[in-house]
């Protein structure tokens, strides 16, 4: 074969293109979640496909924006085509054809469909102490003035993330992940933790979001069984959701 599509292979990230933001925090620590940000797609894209290879494009469907990202197949000719749509969270939507940062996400989500980053989605529940970050609380609210970055990342043969290592601002390592297996729940038959729960719980608080709603949305039966990768995409809607009060 020669330089098809089906040839390409989309790089694994490395520690210096993923980004660690706060989910949400508290008088006990903070929890973090991996991101990768639209620059980084498209420079993956360029790397896999060439600068000519590929194309984005928008559009508007029912009030939700869309991106599609187009990959040019050198073989057959054509343009194959990968579409995904931005999100606000549970949020109510505020003209979405305007939003620049639900254009950002339609084409970090439809580049993810190409399988860039995908591997993010195997981070296991991140938690760092109170006692190794900058836990501050202004009002009834907690935030975490700490900033953190990944500082080495390891994947097994499945592209899943195995090993990883996070550092603050003053490059002290406050979060590492060694071995073949995350670590796993406190209680046997239980996929998410307490500590998971309880930041679940306090952000269904803060957004007023009721737990109903989630498990409704992404077909939950018992929450307490939900998977890693259902408890990421739970807690990434929440983060980008207003509180209630606001």
């Amino acid at each position: 074969m020669g330089n098809g599509t089906e040839d390409a292979v989309i790089r694994l990230l490395r520690a210096d293109e993923i980004e660690c933001r706060a989910s949400m925090a508290s008088e006990k620590g903070v929890g973090l979640l991996l991101y990768k940000d639209a620059r980084v797609d498209q420079r993956i894209l360029d790397e896999t496909f060439g600068l000519f290879g590929w194309k984005r494009s928008h559009q508007c469907i029912d009030g939700n924006l869309y991106c599609t990202v187009e990959v040019y197949n050198k073989e057959t000719g054509e343009w194959i085509s990968k579409q995904d749509v931005g999100t606000n969270g549970y949020a109510e939507k505020e003209k979405p054809q305007a939003s620049k940062s639900q254009a950002s996400d339609s084409f970090k989500r439809a580049c993810f469909n190409w399988g860039i980053g995908r591997e993010l989605y195997t981070a296991p529940f991140i938690w760092i102490p109170a006692e190794k970050a900058d836990i501050r609380k202004k009002g009834d609210k907690f935030y975490c003035s700490s900033r953190f970055s990944v500082n080495s990342i390891q994947y097994n043969g499945g592209r899943e993330i195995v090993g990883l290592s996070i550092v603050d601002g003053n490059r002290r390592v406050v979060y590492e992940l060694n071995g073949k297996t995350e670590a796993k729940a406190e209680k046997a038959g239980q996929a998410v933790s307490d500590a998971q729960m309880d930041f679940l719980e306090k952000e269904l608080q803060r957004t007023g979001v009721k737990m109903e709603a989630v498990k409704d949305r992404y077909r939950i039966g018992n929450p307490m069984e939900m998977s890693e990768e259902t408890y990421r995409k739970v807690m990434n809607a929440l983060a980008k959701t207003k509180s209630k009060a606001a």
